[in-house]
This record gives C-alpha cells, sequence and structure tokens, in this order.
C-alpha cells in the first residue's frame, strides 16, 4: 500500500464537523489511508452535544487490534478515548503493537463547552498515555485540565511568556512535544492576552520539545466555522508525520491547513460550523493565496533563498561593519537597478491582459518612482549625487540581473515576469523584517539602521503585498507542471540577487 496508514482512536460525532468523521476527510485531504477505532458515539450538531454512548473498552481494543494486525499503522491519532479503562486499552495497545509515531488530542472539551472526559479519566491520561506520547495537542482550556489533575500550578496567562511556561510544564508530564493550541487565547497586537473581542489580532501556537520553543502566529479569524478545528489540526498533523515531515514543519503545514479551512468554510447548521477540510484537494500542491509560502519552503529554493537574505553583506548591515566604500558601491548600482525594475515593471502593465492588472502593474512603477527619489536622498547622505551615479557603469551583477529579468518578460508570459521580480520584492523586505526584530541588530550608531527601517516602512508592505496579491491570484490557474517552470524562474532570479550582494564582496 502506497498511502501511509493511520489508525484514528477517536469518538464520532453525528453532524460530521468533529470527531472521527472530520478526521477521516483531513487524512483523505492528505493522501493518506484512514482507519478507526470508534470509542463512543455521540448525539451532536452544531449548537452541542446532546448525548454520549461509550463503546465498551474491550471492543476498542478488538477494533485496534484488527486494524494494525492486518493493515498495520504509521501514526495513530487519538481523540476522544471516553473512559479511564479505554484510556488503559490504548496506552497497553501503544506498547503491545510498538507504536512509533502519536498524536494525542486530548479531547476533554467541546468547542461548544461540552465535557467530554470524565475528571476521573483525565488522572488516567496522564499517568498512562502522556509518556507514550510523539505529541501532545492540548487547547488552554484542556492543558489547564492535565496540570490541574498532575497536581502542577500554573500561572494565568496575560502574556506570551505564560503561555509558554504552560506549554513547558504540561511538557514534564511526559510527552515528546507539545502544541498548546491558541484559539481559545487571542493575542493583541502587543502580544498581550486579550480582554476585549475588539483586540484580538494574534493566534499563537507553542510548539515546545527539545528544550525549544516554536512559536506560530496567525490572524485571529472572526468566524463562527471552527467546529472540530481541534481533530482537523491534530488529523493533519499525524498525516505530514507519516509522509515523513519533521515536525516543526508537520505542525506549521497542520496550522496553515486549518487556517484555510476556517477562511474557505461555509455555514453550517445554526451553530459552529464546520471548516472546509478540502479545500486543498486539487492538483496544486499550495492552497489558494499559499504560492509564495509554498516557493520559499521548496527544497530547491530553501538554499538559495537563504544565501540571498542571510547573506555576509547583509549580517554585516546588521552589526554596523559593513565597509562603507562597498555600501557606497551597493547604492549606486541598486539605484540602476531600479531603473531596469521599473522597465521591467512597465513591460509587465504592458503584458497584462486585465485592466486591473495592468492597473496593479503600473502601481508599482509608481511606488518603484517614489522608491528612487528617496533612494536619491539618502545617497546625499553619504556624499553621492546623481551626477556621480550616471557616471559609474553598471556591475556585471547589476547587468546579468537585469536583463534576466528583462529577458523573461520578452520570452515568457506575464506570471513569468511576476516570478522574475518577486525575489527583490519581497526579499529585501523579509531580510529587513528579520533584522528589525533581531535585538542582537546594532541600532544606535549604525550607518545602515535606516536602510533597515526603509523596508520595514508601510509603503515598501504595501508594495509588496500589492505585488504578491497578483502573484496569488494567478499562481492558482496554473498546471503543476508550469508551477515547477515558474520555481525554477524563482530560483534562478534569487541566486541574481545572492550575486548582487556578492558584487560588493568581491569589491572588498
Amino acid at each position: 500500500m502506497n498511502s501511509k496508514r493511520i489508525l484514528v482512536i477517536a469518538g464520532s460525532d453525528s453532524s460530521g464537523g468533529a470527531g472521527l468523521e472530520a478526521d477521516q476527510k483531513v487524512i483523505a485531504a492528505h493522501g493518506c489511508y484512514a482507519m478507526t477505532a470508534t470509542t463512543a458515539l455521540t448525539a451532536q450538531n452544531t449548537q452541542g452535544v446532546y448525548d454520549i454512548h461509550e463503546t465498551p473498552s474491550e471492543f476498542v481494543k478488538k477494533q485496534i487490534d484488527a486494524c494494525i494486525e492486518d493493515i498495520g499503522v504509521d501514526v495513530v491519532k487519538t481523540g476522544m478515548l471516553a473512559s479511564a479503562s479505554t484510556i488503559e486499552v490504548v496506552a497497553e495497545a501503544f506498547q503491545r503493537h510498538k507504536v512509533a509515531l502519536t498524536v494525542v488530542d486530548p479531547v476533554m472539551i467541546s468547542t461548544s463547552g461540552a465535557q467530554l472526559l470524565p475528571e476521573a479519566a483525565v488522572y488516567t491520561l496522564c499517568n498512562k498515555i502522556l509518556v507514550l506520547t510523539t505529541i501532545l495537542t492540548p487547547n488552554l482550556p484542556e492543558a489547564k485540565l492535565l496540570l490541574r489533575a498532575a497536581g502542577v500550578s500554573f500561572k494565568e496567562p496575560e502574556r506570551v511568556e505564560d503561555v509558554v511556561n504552560i506549554a513547558k510544564a504540561i511538557h514534564k508530564l511526559g510527552p515528546k512535544y507539545v502544541l498548546l493550541k491558541g484559539g481559545h487565547l487571542p493575542l493583541t497586537k502587543d502580544r498581550l492576552v486579550s480582554k476585549e473581542e475588539a483586540d484580538r489580532s494574534i493566534v499563537l501556537n507553542v510548539l515546545y520539545g527539545e528544550d525549544q520553543a516554536v512559536l506560530m502566529e496567525s490572524e485571529y479569524l472572526k468566524s463562527k466555522n471552527t467546529h472540530g478545528t481541534g481533530c482537523s489540526l491534530a488529523s493533519a498533523i499525524a498525516s505530514n508525520l507519516a509522509c515523513g515531515i519533521d515536525m516543526a514543519r508537520a505542525v506549521k503545514l497542520a496550522n496553515r491547513y486549518v487556517e484555510a479551512g476556517i477562511k474557505l468554510s461555509q455555514d453550517t447548521g445554526r451553530g459552529s460550523g464546520a471548516i472546509n477540510h478540502f479545500h486543498s484537494t486539487y492538483t496544486l500542491p499550495f492552497a489558494p493565496g499559499g504560492f509564495i509560502e509554498y516557493l520559499l519552503e521548496r527544497k530547491d529554493v530553501r538554499g538559495p533563498w537563504r544565501e540571498h537574505t542571510e547573506h555576509e553583506f547583509v549580517q554585516q548591515m546588521a552589526e554596523g561593519t559593513l565597509p562603507l566604500e562597498i555600501f557606497k558601491h551597493y547604492l549606486i548600482q541598486d539605484y540602476l537597478f531600479l531603473i531596469h525594475f521599473s522597465r521591467a515593471n512597465a513591460l509587465a502593465a504592458y503584458k497584462a491582459k486585465t485592466l486591473e492588472d495592468i492597473s496593479r502593474s503600473a502601481e508599482n512603477v509608481a511606488h518603484v518612482q517614489e522608491e528612487l527619489k528617496l533612494h536619491l536622498e539618502y545617497c546625499k547622505e553619504f556624499s553621492i549625487s546623481i551626477d556621480d551615479i550616471e557616471q559609474h557603469e553598471e556591475s556585471q551583477a547589476c547587468t546579468a540581473y537585469t536583463r534576466y529579468v528583462l529577458d523573461i518578460g520578452q520570452s515568457e508570459d506575464w506570471l513569468a515576469l511576476q516570478v522574475a521580480l518577486l525575489p527583490c520584492l519581497i526579499g529585501y523586505g523579509m531580510i529587513a523584517r528579520r533584522l528589525y526584530d533581531d535585538p542582537k541588530t546594532v541600532r544606535e550608531g549604525n550607518t545602515y539602521w535606516k536602510w533597515i527601517e526603509t523596508y520595514v516602512a508601510e509603503d515598501y508592505n504595501a508594495a509588496m503585498k500589492n505585488g504578491s496579491e497578483l502573484v496569488e491570484k494567478h499562481a492558482v490557474k496554473q498546471s503543476p507542471s508550469r508551477i515547477d517552470e515558474l520555481a525554477k524562474i524563482f530560483i534562478h532570479a534569487t541566486r541574481m540577487e545572492a550575486g548582487f550582494w556578492d558584487m560588493g564582496s568581491m569589491r572588498a
């Protein structure tokens, strides 16, 4: 069997939005094979849970054994385990079948607030399951229940540090990794626990394991369609792990999957509706709006992108140690580059087929024009005049890069040209944001701090957003083979960007 095998041990949701029904949809959407061991039947819908009928634990054991002994398993994912006796059966099965990868979603409280696991069983979960868990995925209310059952005190969270400390406390109970989900505790823009609904801005998920906390932030989405998000997230993680993806990336991809599911959901029922589990079940390897993220995470892109965005030239700017003459040469060449960058955007406007796309490309030209004015003002601070710039010839790196972009514009379609422009458009913004947020970056007395501030400013972010949205809009219309072709263009242009930094190093 080619598909990865995932056994889900959980309760059934009669409304189809959570539980085993959601798990199977998620696993199928990820191209994996789902098996089930049903721990309970529920009478529920989008408005609440009305009754629970537990499956005898002896029968749960038979279901588990029947699946694993015949089909085998790559990952086991658990959800609602219903009772202490079932928890003991599951723990024994983990050991007897030598299950290597386990994703435990400690389902105790439903989205509607219903208690799904008796309190006496929470203690059993802590003592029997957690030490056998690869990754535990509690939300904040579930994390508090686990800590209380284990007799561990904790501080009510007010800021990010408090949330991380709760994840660390849960980790000490035994799981290899803990993903503390933040949907129940949205943060403000200042990353404090929000007190008012209007202040909700960020959802923070904290992945803790191997002495490292990975903070995963996403936009707070105001939506009533969040039924089964916990089940779906855990099953997406299980699917990613089954496919051999490392833990941090498996969780990040699962977060994006659920986020897209909420964004693209449709109202179902009169209460908390389900997410859209099948938003990405088409041939393209990314969800709508996720092309650029997909590009940057491709294996063949990651190396060139790192060479560009973490180049020694950039690091020396952050430290304030870059020789001034090298930076002045860069400023001159960057001005010459921007002239051609403007030509390329004008060519993109010409090649566009809709008035909207023509207008957006023209807006980019106007933005470059404003950027050139600011660039000249910045050059004056280094005693560089427009006459000085015009007396210089283009460097080979500048010529090679700009002519490659313009050649793509002549020989390829409109989208290919946009992709060729993309490393420059988003690269500077991402570099500047990383350096701006890094406490190690020298601020006081750093000649190059203003450069960093320029590329985190609102106007540049607006240009990045405009260009990125243009690309995303058209990327979803491409074939898988065309996506691979566009990735190659992006890689080549990215290497040209790194060559632009090399230009300064060679002068040294």
